[in-house]
């Protein structure tokens, strides 16, 4: 990692420590019940006790994001039918808004792979975090509410959901490979509505989520607890200043989570990027060792030892490496 990048990683662990000191200086007397405080409380400290170290995490979260594909096209003000999707277009949005969400589930287990927020290197929003699961994993409803729509989106989402919920949010689901649901179809949180997938803008299997106001595309890390597998607290105040902030946010806790995830279940070789059990792999355009080791149910150290070479080599179009 050049200087630069350690840097980069440096301003964000700051500025996510920051923004949390910020929310407690900011909020002093926010209570949760007392269930969901232990319960949140419990998952922390057990958290806490992961063998993973601060120094592996980081670099560990540096391999997941540093493969981050170009975001999708809005599909509420941008994306193919837009217009459809955005009913919200000449709403009054409230400054803000207190929301229950307190009964929900998490859409799947995976950890962060690509987070909320600007891409510079693309030059635009990604308005929603990719999540690692494998091809055919079950998607489910984060909260109670209504199927608005499912539709295909080539350019981004390919095969996707959009859930209008009874707490006044709506979820986006993309990359999808089934659906489950149809629309108008009343689901309640926890419910299977897919299948994941690699569809529309897509290198490999992830599901691309989004929590939304009115339109307003919510870091949806201001909601959950990604790392804990839970929300930060019963409640969430939308507010048109602070909607694109995450809420504690770490890169280390998502990394100890990702190790945990990667542990409790079994990564699966993409059939899409190369065949089940195969013994080499073939290099295409823009690959990298993280990608291919990522696809293919491996590491990168793994690939560098069966194939002599280095993490800094250069890859060639056409190469073979050995996966196994």
């Amino acid at each position: 990692m050049n200087l630069s990048g350690k840097t980069k990683l440096t301003a964000l662990i700051a500025s996510a420590l920051m923004s949390a000191a910020a929310l407690t200086a900011e909020n002093p007397t926010v209570l949760l019940p007392g269930q969901h405080q232990q319960q949140h409380g419990d998952l922390l400290a057990d958290q806490g006790n992961a063998s993973i170290q601060l120094d592996n995490a980081t670099k560990y979260l540096e391999s997941l994001f540093s493969e981050e594909e170009e975001p999708e096209y809005d599909i509420y003000t941008e994306g193919w039918e837009s217009n459809r999707v955005n009913c919200y277009a000449d709403a009054v949005v409230p400054q803000t808004a207190v929301i229950n969400v307190s009964k929900f589930a998490m859409p799947h287990p995976g950890y962060i792979t690509s987070p909320y927020g600007y891409r510079r290197r693309y030059r635009r929003m990604h308005k929603g975090v990719d999540l690692k699961i494998n091809h055919g994993d079950t998607i489910r409803a984060a909260f109670d509410g209504r199927v608005r729509m499912t539709k295909y989106e080539r350019r981004g989402y390919g095969y996707y959901v959009v859930i209008r919920h009874t707490n006044d949010l709506e979820t986006v689901y993309g990359h999808l490979s089934r659906f489950l649901v149809e629309p108008d179809q009343y689901v309640k949180a926890g419910d299977p509505i897919a299948l994941g997938g690699n569809t529309g803008r897509s290198t490999g299997p992830h599901l691309h989520f989004e929590t939304r106001y009115m339109g307003f595309a919510i870091n949806p890390a201001a909601i959950f607890d990604f790392a804990n597998q839970t929300t930060h607290t019963d409640t969430y105040t939308f507010d048109k200043r602070t909607y694109q902030e995450a809420r504690n946010f770490s890169l280390a806790d998502n990394a100890r989570y990702a190790e945990k995830y990667r542990a409790t279940y079994p990564q699966k070789t993409y059939k899409g990027s190369n065949s089940e059990g195969a013994a080499t792999y073939k290099v295409r355009k823009g690959d990298s060792l993280s990608r291919i080791a990522s696809r293919n149910g491996t590491t990168v150290a793994r690939l560098c030892r069966l194939n002599g070479i280095k993490t800094t080599s250069k890859l060639r179009i056409g190469q073979r490496l050995r996966l196994r």
